[in-house]
């Protein structure tokens, strides 16, 4: 079986900055790469597109090779990867929407994020084609006796944002769930077009609002590589350092959100009040709350004094205090087991074959953890484990998060003891010429990935791949069989984001 470097060689290697190679292939190639995907050998990253040209990121399982193919595509067509892998489904219903590329043998032609009101057009030599206007959605049908639909959202009572869930139950044991997104699709990608990297950065921490940092830093790691920038160690830990403090506040308020979803309130109101110490210290050190606008190209924004270090440390010996006590309170009430334990499972193989990230994957026995397994600094030089479970249900889900708290409590003392002197930045400077570049951080959720492209230093294409689009479609499967009343633990125990995923 060829490597993914000798897959790299039947192409047209092109300059791509950083440790990660693009080339651009043929059909025959790109085909092949969908059948290593089908077959489990490889894994998909991402795939995304351009007026005439589709992308598609992929990873080798087994030694964590990475490499991005491309496709010209000056029919507008190209043979579809969904068609072999069902992960890349939305992803080519998307790339359709925003490009007019039509994935041929795409099993699924309904629109994504097109919700019938763009009426898109799209140049096709001397000449302008518009897609047509789509019949209204028609949800996938269901056979058999005594079912009946139900219908959730996309309003919602609650400050979430907008998702259609449809469900197929037999009383109340759910047959099919499908959901509808793209609601709050904002057209970032289409913002950062032309824009420079001040301005890109900070549309890049605006994408999912629980997620401001990682997205700031796979933006910013994204950039650095294809300008080849060397980031400061001061500016390296400190990245790691508010990285760890937004993944602590936010499994911190998951592991009480889902509690409260089983209708342990007490939970929800302890945690977050632990939570809440987080996002103080984060203010007190950072100036935000959520920390946004801290991690740029070249470095950071401010600095950590020593009213900062304490506050952050006062923080985590509250949490090390309180956390042990919660932590049993879950695992010794019986009710609040009988509703998580068995409950939403996800099996190992579907998370295998989505490359699902996060607690999600490892919850399902993927141990997949870009610090881990990719090791960007200064996670190469910090000591920590991934938690991995293979039960795959709500009551693994939340232990992944707990023993995650745990591990970032020991990152963050690590950090703060290890944080280097010296300049906060690199001046990012001006190329002319075109510069690529990609990167992988590890979020809360799971693995946000970026690709951008440069031309005289502004953003020509930049792409975002949120952990959640893997996610969501495993939601799914993980309903199935399940009480409709248990698809608010489920759905809250995978916690994917509708803004990630609406980019």
């Amino acid at each position: 079986m060829p490597s993914l470097i000798d897959l790299m060689l039947e192409g047209r290697k092109v300059q791509q900055h950083g440790p990660w190679p693009r080339a651009i292939v043929d059909a025959s190639v790109w085909t092949f790469a969908a059948s290593e995907l089908a077959h489990g050998r490889w894994s998909l990253l991402g795939l995304w597109g351009e007026p005439s040209m589709v992308h598609m990121s992929i990873m080798d399982e087994h030694t964590a090779e990475i490499a991005t193919i491309s496709l010209d595509c000056p029919d507008h067509s190209y043979p579809s990867v969904s068609k072999y892998h069902p992960p890349a489904l939305r992803l080519e219903r998307t790339v359709r929407d925003l490009f007019g590329l039509s994935a041929e043998g795409l099993p699924d032609t309904r629109p994504w994020l097109d919700h019938n009101r763009w009426g898109v057009r799209f140049p096709l030599g001397n000449r302008t084609i518009a897609l047509p206007k789509a019949s209204p959605y028609a949800f996938l049908p269901v056979e058999g006796d005594s079912l009946h639909q139900i219908a959730v959202g996309p309003v919602h009572a609650g400050i979430i944002e907008p998702g259609h869930f449809r469900f197929t139950a037999s009383g109340e044991t759910v047959v099919r769930l499908e959901q509808r997104l793209g609601y709050t699709h904002k057209g970032i990608e289409g913002l950062m077009t032309g824009a420079n990297l001040e301005r890109a950065a900070q549309l890049a921490g605006r994408v999912s609002g629980d997620s401001t940092v990682a997205y700031a830093f796979a933006f910013s790691r994204a950039a650095e590589a294809a300008l080849e920038l060397v980031v400061p160690d001061r500016a390296v830990w400190l990245r790691a350092l508010v990285a760890e403090l937004e993944r602590l506040a936010n499994h911190l308020g998951d592991i009480g959100a889902i509690c409260n979803d089983a209708s342990f309130a007490l939970m929800h109101a302890l945690c977050s009040v632990l939570r809440e110490s987080v996002l103080r210290a984060s203010h007190t050190a950072f100036g935000h709350r959520l920390m946004r606008d801290i991690v740029v190209p070249g470095g950071v924004t401010r600095d950590l004094d020593d009213e900062g270090k304490n506050a952050i440390q006062a923080t985590l010996d509250n949490i090390r205090r309180r956390f042990p006590a919660l932590v049993e309170l879950y695992d010794n009430t019986a009710s609040l087991q009988d509703r998580t334990v068995d409950t939403g499972v996800l099996k190992p193989a579907l998370a295998k074959q989505y490359a699902a990230g996060g607690y999600v994957g490892r919850a399902s026995g993927r141990s997949f953890d870009a610090r881990r397994t990719l090791a960007y600094p200064p996670y190469d030089s910090l000591r920590f484990d991934v938690p991995v479970l293979n039960d795959g249900d709500v009551n693994a889900r939340v232990w992944i998060r707990v023993r995650e708290v745990e591990q970032s409590l020991l990152l963050i003392d690590q950090i703060l003891d290890r944080l280097p002197e010296g300049p906060l930045g690199t001046h990012a400077g001006h190329r002319r010429e075109t510069r690529e570049g990609m990167a992988i951080v590890e979020g809360f959720r799971g693995d946000v990935l970026v690709w951008l492209r440069l031309r005289d230093g502004r953003v020509e294409r930049c792409h975002m791949r949120d952990p959640s689009w893997f996610q969501w479609p495993l939601l799914e499967a993980a309903i199935e069989g399940n009480i409709v009343a248990d698809f608010p633990l489920c759905n809250k125990s995978f916690n994917c984001s509708y803004s990630g995923q609406d980019i």
